[in-house]
């Protein structure tokens, strides 16, 4: 039996039309974690939704996090939850 792999959710708002933004992300995801991930859901949802979560870890959310996240902040912040010691690459450089 194989083991279980963590399963992101994307909850997004269907009336702010952010399936696309939601679909992005997703790819992004899928693109640098396409081992460690059993699967990236797309959730629609309505009120200015617009949540990232691992298995039961809220990562992001719009409201509470001020925005959306760029591509290689929520790599890390998926790669601190799926696998700490992980070197993202470019993705960790700091900004100069």
């Amino acid at each position: 039996m194989s083991e279980r792999k963590p399963v992101i959710r994307i909850t997004y708002c269907t009336q702010c039309q952010w399936l696309l933004r939601a679909g992005w992300m997703a790819q992004e995801l899928l693109s640098t974690f396409s081992l460690e991930l059993g699967e990236v859901v797309l959730v629609p949802g309505t009120g200015g939704i617009f949540t990232v979560t691992c298995d039961d870890h809220l990562i992001w959310e719009r409201k509470r996090d001020g925005g959306f996240p760029d591509a290689a902040k929520l790599k890390q912040l998926v790669r601190d939850v799926i696998d700490p010691e992980r070197d993202l690459g470019h993705s960790d450089r700091k900004k100069s």
